[in-house]
């Protein structure tokens, strides 16, 4: 049967943010007519009481979790305490009071940054528990691992209907471009970009290259986290990803031939790689629920590209 989206009242955390509008996108195409987008201003989701008003108010028969405190290496060094305890209140206390007042279904995005540093790639999702995250990130990790620990306790216990999908690195249009806090996609971008209109001879890269990353466009990841809403209704955790690996020493050329950056790449080795390796098995989401990314990664990176140029 199919889902009839006009019969719910969607609460989408994190909405007003970069993958949130795509997934909002995606609700309103799929017919959803009630969609309520939660503004950190008026709804501080670390506090109890915010999130209690917020059911209140919003009254939803389904909850997708997307917000996050979250951010690149940099960032993540930076704001270890933060990151670990805002993540971590956010996710649990949605859920206990989801529980309470009787949610429908919950969907929450835990994080690739969760797996083990040297989880066997490519990531299943019974490895998840193998081992410790890697350092530079894993108390947002581990506080986005939590969100799997109490799905799967509150289904055995009160028999509460939540999901948790384990997306990998997200990249395209309306990413965050702050060099500071930024990922290594829209990081890189900016940098070409601007060494190409300033002239520069070259640019710099964090690592020695040697790192593999997998990318998934966040139009890609919001059809996922819709239609695993839709079909999906087990607390073992499902990946979100491409299915590739892409080494950073390949992706930073291929950068800088799209923003048509001619200069020199000069790798910066005593900054941190990050984990070894990503890559993801796909093949749950796919048997599950039926999804599988569809944009070419060359074609989503000149996409988002071009929209940072636009902005500019």
């Amino acid at each position: 049967m199919s889902f009839d989206w006009s019969r719910e009242r969607v609460v989408v955390t994190g909405g007003a943010g970069f993958l949130g509008s795509f997934v909002l996108e995606e609700l309103q195409r799929r017919g959803a007519r009630e969609v309520f987008v939660p503004r950190s201003r008026e709804y501080d989701l670390v506090d109890m009481a915010a999130v209690k008003r917020l059911y209140s108010d919003a009254r939803p028969s389904m909850v997708l979790h997307l917000a996050a405190q979250v951010g690149g290496i940099c960032a993540n060094r930076a704001n270890p305490g933060r990151f670990f305890y805002e993540n971590l209140m956010m996710g649990v206390q949605l859920i206990e009071v989801g529980r309470q007042v009787g949610l429908r279904k919950l969907v929450a995005l835990g994080t690739i940054c969760a797996y083990p540093k040297f989880a066997p790639v490519p990531f299943r999702e019974e490895d998840i528990w193998e081992g410790y995250p890697e350092e530079t990130n894993a108390p947002y990790g581990l506080a986005k691992k939590m969100l799997l620990v109490q799905s799967e306790s509150y289904r055995q216990q009160y028999g509460f209907n939540s999901v948790v999908l384990f997306p990998v690195n997200l990249y395209g249009p309306k990413d965050n471009f702050e060099l500071e806090t930024s990922h290594v996609i829209p990081a890189l971008i900016r940098k070409c970009v601007e060494a190409r209109v300033r002239g520069d001879e070259k640019i710099v890269a964090w690592g020695d290259g040697s790192a593999s990353r997998e990318f998934l466009h966040a139009r890609d990841a919001a059809e996922g986290i819709v239609t695993a809403a839709e079909r999906y209704d087990r607390s073992d955790p499902v990946n979100l990803g491409a299915g590739f690996e892409v080494k950073i020493r390949e992706l930073v050329p291929m950068v800088a031939r799209l923003c048509r950056f001619e200069g020199a790449i000069a790798w910066d080795a005593s900054k941190p790689n990050g984990q070894p390796r990503r890559m993801l098995d796909t093949s749950r989401a796919l048997r599950e629920f039926g999804w599988k990314a569809r944009i070419p990664f060359e074609e989503g990176l000149r996409e988002t590209v071009e929209w940072f140029e636009r902005q500019r």
